[in-house]
């Protein structure tokens, strides 16, 4: 039996992915070459309400994670949401965090490709010299989109102090090293990059609700390509 305490705003998020397609269960190819029994696509969910339900995930996790104990991440000054996904996380996050938590962020994200004209540059938003750096992101495999905003971020003189990404697949790489952890120790060591679901938080969900098939391919997965550390 699972012993992952499922979260409200987790359960909510999980039901409402499943219901837009954006979390599908089957058989995926990935790009990885590896063939796994769920897809997560970030990009699907688009609507007013499933946009607020993460939101209010991503402010959740981020109070809790900055309120306990034995707290991984610093305080910090701005929240970060790399083009192009990253933007709208980022952006409905903070005015959350504003409106029900009373703790107000200032939000940036970058572009694709730095604009010759108008203000100019690859950073959009408040500016980021001088501050601690939150990035939000949607589900890192190989890492490539945070790699790049923190590269932009420390360009333009900001220090990046942790990663919150919607979904962490708790995967090794080919290369038998964690994406997550090779993260964490650009931005400042263990617990630095969290998530609001992780693939043992799917599975739990999965036990909860009966759904023993996918379940049981879930973990054969787990077994055969989760980071185990």
């Amino acid at each position: 039996m699972s012993t992952e305490v499922l979260q409200g705003y987790q359960i909510e998020l999980l039901v409402q992915a499943e219901e837009v397609g954006a979390l599908k269960f089957g058989e995926f190819t990935l790009k990885s070459g590896r063939i796994s029994p769920y897809f997560f696509n970030a990009g699907l969910m688009s609507s007013g309400k499933i946009l607020e339900t993460i939101a209010n995930a991503y402010a959740a996790t981020i109070v809790a994670v900055l309120d306990a104990p034995t707290n991984p991440l610093p305080a910090f000054d701005v929240i970060f949401g790399p083009a192009y996904k990253g933007i709208s996380l980022a952006a409905c996050t903070a005015l959350v965090l504003s409106a029900k938590y009373q703790r107000s962020y200032g939000f940036a994200y970058d572009r694709k490709e730095a604009k010759g004209h108008g203000e100019g540059g690859k950073l959009v938003g408040v500016p980021v010299q001088g501050k601690r750096v939150l990035i939000l992101d949607d589900v890192m495999t190989a890492g490539t989109a945070v790699r790049l905003a923190i590269e932009s971020i420390q360009g333009a003189g900001g220090e990046v102090v942790g990663v919150v990404q919607l979904l962490d697949r708790g995967e090794r790489g080919n290369n038998g090293k964690s994406t997550v952890e090779e993260v964490e120790a650009v931005v400042g060591g263990r617990g630095r990059v969290q998530s609001v679901l992780k693939m043992r938080t799917l599975m739990a969900w999965l036990e909860q609700n009966g759904k023993a098939e996918i379940l049981d391919k879930m973990k054969a997965y787990w077994d055969e390509y989760g980071w185990k550390a």
